[in-house]
C-alpha cells in the first residue's frame, strides 16, 4: 500500500514539473522551431510538412501522449514566411487541441542571402478538455467528482523573433499570449487548467571539425512564471550532411524566485540521445529517447518520439545541398 501511495505521488509531482507549464513538450524541436516559434515559419523556403508522436513514460497509466503536425514555407522571395500547426494532447482525463497560423516577416541582414532577421506571429485557438468518464473517486457517488465532459474554446495569439546565419541562431517567442485573459470572468464551473504564458529562449552554433564532421551545440530555456524553470542543453554531430546524431540534458534553473515552488523540488529531470536521418532529398525522419533522472525512473520506461518530415516541393540542386549544410536547422 504504501508503495502504491509514493508511486502515486512521484506521478502527480511528474505530472506537474510536465504540464504545469501546458505546451506540448518535444524534444525534437531543435529539428524544426516552428513548434516554439512562429518566428520560425519559412526558415526552410520550400514547402515544408512535419510530424512529431510522443508517448512520455511509457508505462503509467494515464501518462502524457502527444501529436502533432505543421506545415510552412516562403514567399515573395523568401521575405514572408507562412505556417500552420496543429497539436493535440492527452494527459490522463485532459484533452487539449490547438492550432495557429503562422506569420513570418524576414529581414535580410547585411549581403548574406543566408542571413535573416525574421518577426513572427501566430493566431489560433485552443479547445481544452476534461473526459469525466476517465475520473473516479474513492467513495463511489462522491459528488465532488463529475462524469460528464467539459470542453472550452479559446482565442490564442503567440509572437516571436528569429535570427539564422549559417553558422549561428538565436530566438525568442512567447505562447499562449491570449487564452488566459480570454477565459476570465467564464470560468467559474471550469475544471480543465487554462494556459499561462510561456516564454522560449533558444539559440545554437555550427561549428566544422573534419571532413564531413560537424557539431551543433544548442539550448533551450523555458519559463512560464507559475512552474519550474526549464532548460535543456544538447549537442549534436553532422555525418556527411546526412545523419545527425545527439544527446541532450534537461534540468531545472532558477532565475528568479518563485516562492510557491517546494525548495526540494529535484532539479535534474532528463537525459536521453536523438537522431533524423536524411533519407532522401525531401525525407526525413527522426527519433528521440528520454530517460527520467527523478524518482520516477524506477516506475517508467522512458518516453519515445517519433517524427517525419516531407518537403511537398524542392528547388534547385544548390538550395537542395544548402538546405542539407548548416542553414537547414
Amino acid at each position: 500500500m504504501m508503495k502504491k501511495i509514493y508511486l502515486m505521488i512521484l506521478i502527480l509531482t511528474g505530472f506537474n514539473q510536465a504540464f504545469s507549464q501546458q505546451d506540448s513538450q518535444f524534444t525534437q524541436y531543435v529539428f524544426n522551431g516552428i513548434h516554439i516559434n512562429p518566428a520560425y515559419a519559412g526558415y526552410k523556403d520550400d514547402l515544408y510538412m512535419q510530424s512529431f508522436y510522443r508517448s512520455q513514460w511509457v508505462g503509467v497509466d494515464g501518462a502524457p501522449i502527444s501529436f502533432s503536425i505543421a506545415g510552412d514555407m516562403s514567399v515573395n522571395n523568401g521575405n514572408v514566411g507562412l505556417g500552420l500547426i496543429v497539436s493535440s494532447d492527452r494527459l490522463g482525463a485532459q484533452n487539449n487541441l490547438t492550432a495557429y497560423a503562422n506569420y513570418a516577416y524576414r529581414i535580410q541582414v547585411g549581403y548574406d542571402e543566408q542571413s535573416r532577421l525574421s518577426f513572427g506571429i501566430a493566431a489560433g485557438f485552443m479547445q481544452l478538455g476534461l473526459d469525466g468518464n476517465r475520473l473516479s473517486g474513492i467513495d463511489e457517488g462522491d459528488e465532488a467528482i463529475f462524469y460528464n465532459n467539459q470542453t472550452k474554446l479559446l482565442p490564442d495569439a503567440r509572437a516571436g523573433i528569429y535570427y539564422s546565419d549559417e553558422k549561428f541562431f538565436a530566438g525568442f517567442s512567447a505562447t499562449n499570449l491570449l487564452a488566459k485573459y480570454a477565459a476570465r470572468g467564464n470560468t467559474s464551473n471550469l475544471l480543465v487548467p487554462v494556459p499561462q504564458p510561456h516564454f522560449y529562449l533558444t539559440g545554437g552554433a555550427l561549428f566544422p571539425l573534419a571532413e564531413g564532421l560537424m557539431i551543433k551545440p544548442t539550448f533551450l530555456l523555458k519559463d512560464d512564471t507559475k512552474g519550474p524553470t526549464s532548460l535543456d542543453l544538447n549537442s549534436f554531430f553532422l555525418l556527411n550532411e546526412k545523419v545527425w546524431l545527439g544527446a541532450f540534458y534537461r534540468t531545472t534553473v532558477t532565475l528568479y524566485d518563485k516562492d510557491y515552488l517546494q525548495n526540494g523540488l529535484n532539479k535534474k529531470s532528463a537525459l536521453g540521445a536523438m537522431f533524423e536521418l536524411y533519407v532522401s532529398p525531401s525525407l526525413r525522419i527522426g527519433y528521440s529517447y528520454d530517460y527520467s533522472l527523478n524518482a520516477l525512473q524506477n516506475y517508467n520506461f522512458g518516453s519515445h518520439e517519433i517524427s517525419v518530415g516531407v518537403y511537398l516541393h524542392r528547388s534547385s540542386t544548390e538550395r537542395r545541398q544548402r538546405l542539407l549544410r548548416c542553414y537547414d536547422f
